[in-house]
């Protein structure tokens, strides 16, 4: 077919596809801007995806010494993914959490954050799934920093939230510490909660599974995610998410 040939063809089909945009509720505009690259099933750009789905999205991320950034790229590698655990402490400690089916969703990621949903069964209204914490892992300029955002049902914060800590060393590619900040001490004195000014949270992740675990004096609490029980689909989102 010559080049004129052509021409005239493709200015025939789009006459066609402007005739009968007005039947069908299309803009003009819009049949004449469609190409491949707006198609649904296009792909996406990877810098625009989803994190929820899986995908990392942001900028350059803040830079860490290396055993923070392998633990850090460890749990972002497995954005989207949900995995079953249990609790592994003494569960004479925490008898409501015994037995209790748990997920963590490793829910949202970016360059420099990572949200993990807590799930656990049984502990919500009308004993259904507590769904009222998520772990937030962040990348600062002196390391790591752990927050648990706690909420009710309705999505509405609990009067303590955003609570946790910050590294207090390199720590190891496959363990860190976050011993208790001093917003959060405050916070925890401001609601006589004097039991916890000592806290300790720790993360430990392997390619079998991820422990979170919490430590005081008198206290040692654990639960374990095993990599090899993938929850599908999904859970909800966390409560006023």
């Amino acid at each position: 077919m010559t080049g004129q040939a052509w021409l005239s063809a493709a200015q025939r089909i789009l006459s066609r596809r402007l005739m009968w945009a007005p039947m069908l509720g299309i803009s003009a505009l819009a049949v004449s801007a469609c190409t491949p690259s707006t198609s649904p099933n296009a792909p996406t750009p990877p810098a625009a995806r989803d994190s929820i789905s899986g995908g990392i999205s942001g900028g350059p991320a803040t830079p860490l010494p290396a055993a923070q950034a392998q633990f850090f790229d460890a749990i972002s590698k497995r954005c989207g993914q949900s995995f079953a655990g249990k609790l592994i402490s003494d569960p004479a400690a925490d008898p409501d959490m015994a037995g209790k089916m748990m997920i963590m969703h490793i829910r949202r990621c970016t360059a420099d954050r990572i949200e993990i949903p807590f799930h656990i069964s049984g502990l919500g209204p009308d004993g259904k799934w507590d769904r009222s914490r998520t772990w937030v892992i962040t990348r600062t300029d002196a390391g790591l920093r752990l927050k648990h955002d706690h909420r009710h049902a309705d999505g509405s914060h609990d009067d303590v939230t955003l609570y946790g800590g910050d590294t207090a060393d390199i720590g190891q590619p496959d363990h860190q510490s976050f011993p208790l900040d001093a917003e959060s001490k405050a916070m925890f004195e401001q609601n006589s909660m004097t039991a916890s000014l000592t806290n300790i949270w720790d993360m430990r992740i392997d390619d079998n599974g991820f422990t979170y675990g919490l430590r005081r004096a008198n206290r040692d609490f654990r639960v374990y995610f095993d990599f090899r029980h993938i929850i599908t689909p999904p859970p909800p989102p966390p409560w006023g998410w």
